[in-house]
């Protein structure tokens, strides 16, 4: 089938390159003329495992290529999908300008019939907005579909490839038939594609991304609870996650969710509830939850040192709001780096794909380091804020070496409390036993 993806960012260049993959002919189209160029060169503007093959693969055997011209891009193609960011506004709602900016250059160059998907996360009612610029731009024949993407950053291809299940919200035979073709490669094993209206599409995408927001921010509350009445949340965690009815995903008490989805969707649920008079108490608690939690690793650094950390020099472990990404939007880390610096503390970090993306953002006002152990050489304190594999396992022995201090603040419950105790570490995870 010969797909169009407008929009090579993260949703839209994982998705040009495993729609190719499965042998159809997709062109990225993007507006970004260094973008493109340097995807042209397989040179890939994120780090996403797999992913760099995948387009290096399909450029080679011809079955994807990149454009700036998105009107070539959108004649050429029988299905376009619309996968152009939707950043929060100022109230919390999503921005669909360039939602709405690819519907109006599609209806301008709408040659024959067109199946156009709103691939972007996008409130509910956006598929109307879209229809309704088409049309203001032809009087030619097409579709709107919604059939939002459910990409866990780090595992994106996995989850396209395999995924648990496809959401597509159709409302003409021709969309559900051009849908159910293009996506039946991934679906072999059985797990289903659900079509269903396009409001409820829309609406799933938010609901999913707020109840795992949920989990996280409930957790993190159990976790601070039990540092309160001495339980240990680890011991919790396995408790109720082996009852079937809650099951043990998203129950890792941590230092707070951030990347480029939870934030935004449950700001944005949140204000579309506003807009059609529905409340949503519990988003804002975890909302208010989370962003307390982002706080939780400095607070603990801030005690152990007795409330002064002017001078003091921390180690940091962890960049990225999550392992096996670049991405620090909305990152717990960043977060901690800007409090410790407003406190006086200096800064030393190490992550192993998310330095350059927190140049980006925070410049030279932190040092940054090619190896985990130099970033606790001389350290008053190590914190570990993502849970990268490289930091596992690390020699316990040579890191105290290195500490001026042994204090280690685990904001991820890497390791045993009573083993780093033994090993003479000043000990402190999230809701674990004190002693």
């Amino acid at each position: 089938m010969r797909v169009a993806v407008v929009g090579s960012g993260y949703v839209g260049l994982v998705t040009g390159a495993c729609l190719a993959e499965t042998g159809n002919d997709v062109i990225c189209a993007d507006i970004d003329a260094r973008k493109v160029e340097r995807l042209r060169q397989n040179d890939i503007p994120i780090y996403e495992p797999g992913l760099e093959e995948i387009v290096r693969r399909n450029q080679a055997e011809g079955r994807l290529s990149f454009t700036t011209d998105v009107g070539q891009a959108v004649e050429a193609s029988k299905v376009v999908f619309i996968a152009v960011g939707t950043p929060p506004g100022e109230d919390g709602s999503a921005d669909l300008q360039h939602v709405l900016a690819v519907a109006r250059t599609v209806g301008r160059h709408l040659t024959d019939h067109k199946i156009v998907v709103t691939k972007s996360t996008v409130p509910v009612g956006t598929a109307e907005k879209v229809r309704a610029a088409i049309k203001a731009e032809t009087t030619g024949a097409f579709s709107v579909c919604s059939n939002p993407e459910f990409l866990k950053e780090g595992a994106a291809i996995d989850d396209f490839m395999k995924p648990d299940r496809i959401v597509v919200g159709v409302d003409t035979p021709e969309a559900r038939e051009a849908m159910a073709e293009l996506y039946a490669p991934f679906v072999r094993t059985g797990n289903p594609v659900l079509f269903m209206d396009i409001p409820s599409a829309e609406v799933t995408k938010y609901a999913a991304n707020a109840m795992l927001a949920t989990r996280i921010s409930f957790m993190n509350s159990i976790a601070m609870f039990c540092e309160k009445v001495g339980a240990d949340v680890n011991d919790v965690r396995k408790g109720i996650g082996t009852d079937k009815r809650i099951g043990t995903a998203f129950l890792f008490p941590g230092p707070g969710y951030g990347g480029s989805c939870f934030p935004k969707d449950v700001k944005a649920l949140i204000r579309t509830g506003r807009e059609v008079g529905q409340g949503f108490d519990i988003l804002e608690a975890v909302e208010e939850v989370n962003e307390r939690q982002k706080l939780v690793v400095f607070e603990k650094l801030k005690a152990a040192m007795g409330g002064d950390l002017k001078g003091r020099t921390v180690g940091l472990w962890g960049l990225a709001f999550k392992a096996e990404t670049d991405d620090v939007r909305e990152s717990p880390a960043l977060t901690l780096c800007e409090k410790l610096l407003e406190h006086g503390a200096r800064v030393q970090a190490h992550d192993p794909k998310a330095m350059e993306t927190t140049r980006a953002v925070l410049g030279d006002r932190i040092v940054y380091v090619h190896d985990p152990y130099s970033a606790a050489h001389g350290a008053d304190a190590l914190a570990i804020v993502t849970e990268w594999l490289v930091y596992r396992n690390p020699d316990f022995d040579r890191l105290k070496g290195l500490l001026k201090r042994p204090l280690l603040v685990d904001g991820r419950n890497l390791y045993d409390p009573a083993r780093l105790r033994a090993k003479g570490f000043e000990y402190h995870g999230i809701g674990r036993r004190l002693t």
